[in-house]
């Protein structure tokens, strides 16, 4: 995000037409693909709830660690994996094992969206908005800018307008409204959307999120915002505060894609089919590809339904754990020690330990350090 001198615009956005913002569509385009999203929606909903409350905790906590790191690589920042699913661990009372500090940025995004998720029957507030945004910038800075929190922006260096480009050859992205219209656009778009109810709850969380983003009432943070925004009516539409599937993490995926179609819709009318299609379909991926991955909750499941009651340190859980949660390369007993931080012959006596319980497998030779991997292998 940059401030721009002001400008004059030739740009006619949405939120300057007369009839803003009486978003319109054309149902005829969006019936199919909203029953599609319904019924793999429900299907997964309906496997979930055949498992176990520990692997729908277990299901849950990785999509919202999946939430947390993509909304964030949206806007270019790039958080600790190991220090997001500590903040979620600490706030959900999940017992992963090897719990790390963690930096407040990080737990301003986790608090924002476990709030908007899990607290999804609460009503919408401005003080719950300055709240999310003070989370996301605790110390009032926003890369080398000092920004506005727990407030609605001012104008006091020009209008807002997302830029790209080397100054003085930057590209106008989008215009937001001038300041002084905050109070009553925010007010109109809050209202909405605590109180109505006859729009179809799915595609309600599309126009949250185009509206909101729209306004982009904040100095920054706005994007982050509106996607929890978006995650809190998803939640509201199936009545659950288990998260199966990271739309964050889709858009992540198409985020070239999701810019564009989100200045097209900003510069076109108030039809807004194009940008409903376009987010009815990356929820249907993010769904698709939930189902993929339910796979490997399950073989998780399965491993410690067998090997719950074997007594572990947290050494041992926190590795194993990172094994079944994405380990970059192959486990080496100095890789153990490194982050575990123990000595080289702690780290022998723990892999050794798990090989007899039957939890770790010595690998075939294939290099020049010994490496193990997990002896469970389930194909579900």
């Amino acid at each position: 995000m940059y401030f721009a001198e002001n400008r004059i615009s030739i740009v006619m956005y949405i939120h300057q037409r007369s009839q803003w913002p009486h978003f319109t569509w054309q149902d005829e385009q969006l019936s199919a693909l909203l029953s599609d999203v319904r019924y793999v929606q429900g299907r997964l909903a309906g496997r979930m709830d055949m498992l176990g409350f520990s692997a729908q905790q277990e299901a849950s906590f990785q999509t919202l660690t999946q939430d947390v790191l993509k909304t964030s690589e949206i806007e270019g920042e790039i958080l600790p994996l190991d220090e997001v699913r500590s903040s979620i661990a600490r706030r959900l009372n999940i017992d992963i094992g090897g719990l790390i500090p963690t930096d407040r940025s990080v737990d301003g995004v986790v608090d924002m969206l476990l709030d908007a998720t899990q607290e999804y029957d609460k009503p919408l507030r401005e003080d719950r908005l300055f709240g999310w945004q003070t989370a996301l910038f605790p110390d009032g800075r926003s890369g080398s800018y000092t920004i506005q929190t727990s407030r609605w922006r001012s104008d006091d260096m020009g209008p807002m307008q997302v830029v790209s480009g080397p100054l003085g050859r930057e590209r106008v992205h989008f215009e937001a409204p001038a300041s002084e219209r905050l109070v009553d656009e925010m007010t109109r778009f809050i209202d909405w959307f605590n109180t109505d109810q006859s729009l179809d709850p799915i595609l309600k969380a599309a126009v949250a999120h185009l509206w909101f983003v729209t306004i982009h009432p904040f100095d920054d943070g706005n994007g982050r915002i509106a996607r929890a925004i978006a995650d809190m009516q998803l939640a509201r539409a199936e009545r659950s505060r288990f998260r199966y599937y990271s739309l964050s993490a889709q858009i992540r995926l198409d985020r070239k894609a999701y810019y564009t179609m989100l200045e097209r819709t900003q510069r076109g009318s108030l039809d807004i089919t194009d940008w409903l299609v376009w987010f009815l379909d990356c929820l249907r991926r993010a769904l698709h590809q939930t189902e993929t991955q339910l796979a490997r909750v399950l073989v998780k499941a399965h491993f410690w339904s067998r090997f719950g009651d074997i007594p572990l340190n947290d050494r041992q859980r926190l590795l194993i754990n990172k094994l079944w949660d994405g380990f970059d390369g192959k486990l080496t007993s100095s890789k153990w020690a490194k982050i575990a931080k123990c000595s080289q012959d702690t780290a022998s006596r723990d892999i050794q330990d798990l090989i007899q319980k039957g939890m770790l497998i010595k690998d075939e030779a294939g290099g020049r350090s010994t490496s193990y991997s997990l002896s469970y292998q389930t194909d579900l």
